[in-house]
């Protein structure tokens, strides 16, 4: 073989190594499953260049259901190498903007918390079956009513090493729960936010420490409800608000924190 025909031969290989690497991408799919005789669908993502197992985070939703909000952060989890699984707490199909529906489908789902948080763990498990998922490393993150979930998860002991709430409504846990608590927690919370008035936060704050568990709370000035969420301000509601330095500081914790975790 001649020097030019291998100088061509080791080109096409080196073609064939960076051509599958150069089209890698952060590949999603709907994900069916049931839960309690209903039946639901989440929104699952992973970047396709990352071999091997990696961790996993579950995504819980806003109030409004499984909408493009939700899809967007399990897709930005999983450019950041993770694979991000965005389960349904509703039904297939059950998104709406109108803050009625909104509360009286969120407000049937925590009526009965046994349920509530199977139903969280349902989508737990969907994300731990995923064949490039690590079972042991897991964490559940969740905006407003979504993050109310990812807490009520931690006070009952679900299998996660970390949750992450944004916007939530601060559920207090009883002394029942204090002992299922071993997930670290992360909190971002705006102060300006009228779900959660400041005493019903100085009793979560003092829960929390009197759980003893592994907790930080982010604390945004002048900051309402919604403000991780662009679209915040679409629906007419005075409490909800986006605010672009907030979403990105609690944001850029979170990722620190999944590093921190799972490092």
């Amino acid at each position: 073989m001649t020097g030019m025909m291998k100088q061509i031969v080791a080109g096409m290989l080196l073609m064939l190594l960076v051509l599958p690497a150069a089209f890698a991408e952060v590949q999603s799919k709907k994900v069916k499953y049931r839960h309690a005789g209903s039946q639901l669908e989440g929104f699952l993502a992973w970047d396709d260049s990352i071999q091997g197992k990696r961790p996993g985070v579950l995504v819980v939703h806003e109030w409004w259901g499984l909408n493009d909000y939700a899809r967007s952060r399990v897709r930005q989890l999983a450019a950041q190498g993770y694979v991000a699984f965005a389960l349904d707490m509703y039904g297939a199909g059950k998104v709406t903007g109108h803050p009625d529906e909104a509360g009286s489908w969120m407000k049937e789902i925590k009526s009965n918390k046994a349920l509530w948080v199977a139903r969280a763990d349902a989508g737990l498990a969907v994300l731990k079956q995923q064949p490039f998922v690590d079972p042991e490393q897991l964490a559940a993150i969740g905006y407003c009513f979504g993050g109310a979930t990812v807490m009520e998860m931690a006070y009952a002991g679900s299998d996660v090493d970390l949750v992450g709430s944004f916007h939530g409504s601060l559920p207090i846990p009883d002394d029942t729960a204090v002992p299922a608590i071993r997930a670290r927690i992360l909190v971002a919370h705006g102060n300006a936010d009228p779900f959660s008035p400041i005493d019903k936060v100085q009793a979560f704050r003092d829960a929390l420490e009197k759980s003893g568990a592994d907790w930080t709370m982010m604390e945004f000035g002048g900051v309402k409800h919604g403000f991780t969420n662009p679209s915040a301000g679409d629906y007419g509601i005075d409490a909800l608000a986006y605010d672009e330095q907030a979403d990105r500081q609690s944001w850029q914790m979170l990722l620190w924190l999944l590093d921190d975790t799972f490092d």
